[in-house]
């Protein structure tokens, strides 16, 4: 390859990262810059930092109780990550582990599920909540999240290259099955749980149509409903809203700095 085609393929590439990177970065850029302006100045497009952040946060703490907002979406984002990731897991590691003829059926027929959309299910599952005297709660929200497909597909991927010897090994010193998950297999898959726990923690913490139906009550209002509410306001304030959507941010930025490490291992399917 000569000179001028390999400088002809790094400029190729290195703008095509460049327009990629532009399009990922901007919109948080946009978002950090909304929040310190007004709304009219958001509207007319001002891409610079102005000096309104601070009366954003003011205008948007007389609307909202942020305290309870965001305690409301953490504890069902922490409860329900713990939940599915213990539910999940245990299915994943039934799944590969125990070997059955109806086995590989079954879980067809659950990944067969996954191509229901959710908005199929709304009805019937807010049918079956309501008759259960389950209605706006927050156990309504996290029940029907426990059981992931998605999570349980994961996990018996990622069960496959657990080594096979750890768990005979496990049962030759006379561990039971559950001693077998707890202390051999959850401690070995370690990267793989920290991967599902960002990619559970998101979709609980995002998560919107299931408590826009479920959740009747402004005192059980998670920050996602409150920034839909904040939205639909006859002239909304997008300063305020940017603010709110910022700190709706936070939690899942952290996390992710937090685990992303651990993330990648994961996804790459790698056993401790």
């Amino acid at each position: 390859m000569t000179g001028t085609s390999k400088i002809t393929r790094y400029a190729i590439v290195y703008s095509v990262l460049s327009a990629a990177t532009f399009v990922s970065i901007f919109p948080f850029y946009w978002m950090i810059v909304g929040a310190t302006n007004t709304s009219a100045e958001i509207v007319k497009g001002k891409t610079s930092f102005g000096g309104n952040l601070l009366a954003n946060i003011e205008r948007l703490l007389e609307q909202v109780d942020l305290g309870r907002v965001f305690l409301n979406s953490a504890g069902l984002a922490v409860a329900g990550t713990l939940l599915t990731l213990l539910v999940s897991s245990l299915a994943g590691y039934g799944f590969e582990m125990f070997r059955s003829r109806i086995r590989e059926r079954i879980f067809a027929l659950l990944l067969l599920l996954l191509s229901v959309p959710f908005a199929a299910l709304m009805v019937p599952l807010f049918i079956m909540v309501s008759s259960a005297g389950l209605a706006n709660t927050f156990v309504a929200v996290v029940l029907p999240s426990i059981a992931s497909i998605f999570i349980i597909f994961y996990f018996r991927q990622a069960t496959k290259a657990f080594p096979g010897e750890l768990r005979d090994a496990a049962r030759i010193d006379g561990l039971r099955e559950w001693q077998i998950f707890l202390h051999v297999y959850m401690p070995a898959m370690r990267s793989t749980y920290a991967a599902a726990t960002i990619i559970v923690f998101m979709m609980s913490w995002n998560n919107f149509l299931w408590p826009l139906i479920v959740l009747q009550t402004p005192e059980h209002k998670t920050i996602t409903l409150v920034i839909s509410a904040l939205t639909s306001a006859y002239t909304p304030d997008f300063g305020v809203i940017l603010v709110a959507t910022i700190l709706a941010t936070l939690p899942t930025l952290v996390l992710f700095f937090v685990l992303q490490r651990q993330f990648v291992a994961g996804m790459l399917g790698s056993v401790k």
